[in-house]
């Protein structure tokens, strides 16, 4: 493992960068549906087959277990590169890692400032130990009262009033209840989350960040996920979302038998996975309230991923603007208007 503080891409990812230049998304598509071994992945699902039941959290509880021995996941030192909103942002920002797994995206974000704070869910408690210890032991990573870890299912269960409570977040008369009693605080030792006296909760979320994480939850519980993350983010807080796009390799190894739905596929430990469209995505964050606008950019980073999205995002009637992006395998050449 090369050094901690170092933001500069590894000879890995530059020959990745190098090579991306040889990949266009539209070959890929071309190729994928001129292979009848891949027709499957395209055809439509049929809507008589039943729905199977949605994975259980304890699917990726076992699958953390499972991988609880060493750093299944690397540190995502991309992800600086793919979103300098986070190198660039002002004061003491406060970040939500949503689905954080063993901490892969929480050290790269606490190493680049040192006065952002992290806020990390995952569903399960394993995990969390496991995030909790490698954040705590990452050299050049001061995690002491920067990272507080919480238990919280993002797809079956709100977020907790301490993060953005009713009070502070009805500036528009619209009240959402992000207090139920099925949530869970894992906050101990050092990672104890304190408030002031006359503070109800930390004041919303700057940045929400959503990395592998959509895909791995039922599809048919997107659209409720989104809406609340969208409802703990601050005015102008930004989303920074990467996830796996339609004809990725990942998508194309899976066998007929796992599909359970259009682009749906569920492995044999219960786990689950998505892959996502363009027209999906802009479907997904309307229905979470949120609107298009101005322009998209499009780069090439990784031979099977492609930015497609940069995009202003209005929320509801506040003066909320959000920034979502995905990486995924399609979307090459896709242009949007201010609607």
């Amino acid at each position: 493992m090369d050094g901690g503080g170092e933001l500069g891409i590894t000879k890995k990812e530059a020959e990745a960068e190098y090579h991306c230049h040889d990949f266009e998304w539209e070959d890929l598509r071309a190729d994928v549906e001129a292979n009848p071994s891949f027709s499957y992945h395209l055809s439509p699902f049929p809507t008589t087959t039943a729905s199977p039941q949605p994975p259980s959290s304890e699917a990726w509880r076992s699958f953390h277990r499972r991988h609880a021995s060493g750093r299944f996941f690397k540190e995502r030192r991309y992800l600086l590169k793919e979103f300098p909103e986070l190198l660039n942002s002002k004061g003491c920002a406060k970040v939500l890692e949503v689905g954080c797994g063993n901490g892969s995206t929480v050290v790269p974000i606490l190493r680049c400032s040192p006065s952002i704070t992290v806020y990390a869910c995952d569903c399960s408690e394993d995990t969390l130990e496991k995030a909790n210890e490698i954040v705590c032991n990452t050299q050049g990573v001061d995690a002491k009262d920067r990272f507080h870890p919480f238990l919280l299912d993002v797809s079956r269960e709100n977020f907790p009033g301490w993060l953005f409570c009713k009070c502070c977040q009805s500036s528009d008369g619209k009240v959402v209840d992000l207090s139920p009693d099925s949530i869970h605080l894992y906050v101990r030792g050092k990672n104890s989350i304190s408030l002031k006296e006359d503070q109800c909760c930390v004041g919303g979320i700057d940045f929400i960040t959503m990395i592998f994480t959509l895909s791995a939850i039922p599809f048919n519980t997107i659209s409720a996920t989104l809406e609340r993350c969208v409802s703990v983010l601050k005015p102008g807080g930004l989303i920074l979302f990467r996830d796996y796009g339609v004809y990725d390799m990942t998508m194309l190894r899976f066998l007929p038998h796992q599909r359970v739905g259009f682009r749906e596929y569920m492995r044999a430990d219960g786990t689950y996975s998505y892959f996502f469209s363009l027209d999906t995505v802009r479907e997904l964050f309307h229905a979470a309230g949120l609107l298009e606008g101005l322009a998209i950019e499009i780069n090439h980073y990784h031979k099977e991923y492609i930015k497609f999205l940069s995009v202003p995002i209005y929320h509801h009637s506040r003066s909320r603007v959000t920034l979502i992006r995905l990486l995924a395998s399609e979307l090459s050449l896709y242009t949007l208007c201010v609607p």
